[in-house]
């Protein structure tokens, strides 16, 4: 982790859940974090916490609408001016809303699929921009995808959020390819590595990890209407802590992603 020292992440979604235990676990390790989402508060708190701790790295809040790509034009934007560009792209927002294939809204598929497919593959675009412009020969595009994008639920009210998981799988193996066929030295890698293995190759990495049920506020926002419906979500089931996602530093074996 050492050569990671002082370089730039983006993680998107950094606000809560695995976005927020992302970003710490990157400025314990003394990089450079750019967190953003709509709200910045919670990101602002944890940069804080950060700084308390006495972290080598920082944690700098952004505020940016993923559903917006002029909002994440002028977030990359920034933080090349800022700080050069970025190193690594950790693409961890998504949504789900409730919205069946028979009865949902259309409002809510475009919610989901602007946040979980366009906005990953604009960051991803402008991430592989970055890294190549400034001729950096190695850098990381994480997806934090999920097990709806390996086997669609029984819920019919995750099912589109599924297809949209499914597009990430999609997405991260056509990555692989196209980098291959430009014939830089850029390459991808399309299968499960340990946290160890991910930050340590010498190049650009297109990884999608995909996590089972972890414990966030996923469900709770999902069930926005209905608590009682989003707390019964994880009590059947085993669930594991958004700080799982700390094996990205620890450099232990899958957790069961």
């Amino acid at each position: 982790m050492e050569r990671w020292r002082d370089r730039l992440a983006l993680v998107t979604g950094a606000s809560g859940g695995v976005g927020a235990a992302v970003a710490r676990a990157l400025v314990q390790q003394g990089l450079k974090v750019v967190g953003c989402a709509r709200t910045v508060g919670n990101i602002e708190e944890l940069a804080a916490e950060c700084k308390s701790a006495g972290y080598p790295g920082t944690l700098m809040p952004y505020r940016c609408d993923l559903s917006n790509e002029e909002d994440i034009l002028s977030m990359f934007s920034a933080v090349r001016s800022q700080h050069s560009g970025v190193d690594i792209c950790i693409n961890n927002a998504g949504l789900a809303r409730p919205d069946t294939l028979l009865s949902g809204s259309t409002s809510g598929w475009k919610d989901m699929f602007n946040v979980n497919v366009l906005a990953l593959s604009i960051c991803t675009r402008e991430a592989y921009q970055s890294v190549r412009e400034r001729k950096v020969d190695d850098g990381h595009i994480i997806n934090i995808n999920s097990m709806s994008g390996h086997q669609v639920p029984s819920q019919s009210v995750a099912h589109f959020y599924s297809a949209t998981k499914y597009a990430v799988t999609a997405l991260t193996e056509g990555l692989r390819q196209e980098l291959r066929e430009a014939q830089t030295h850029i390459r991808a890698t399309a299968w499960p590595l340990t946290g160890a293995q991910l930050l340590s190759r010498l190049s650009l990495l297109a990884q999608c990890i995909s996590p089972g049920v972890v414990e966030t506020q996923f469900a709770f926002k999902l069930h926005d209407k209905d608590p009682e419906k989003a707390a019964a979500t994880y009590e059947h089931m085993e669930v594991g802590p958004s700080e799982a996602i700390h094996f990205l530093n620890e450099g232990r074996g899958n957790p069961g992603l």
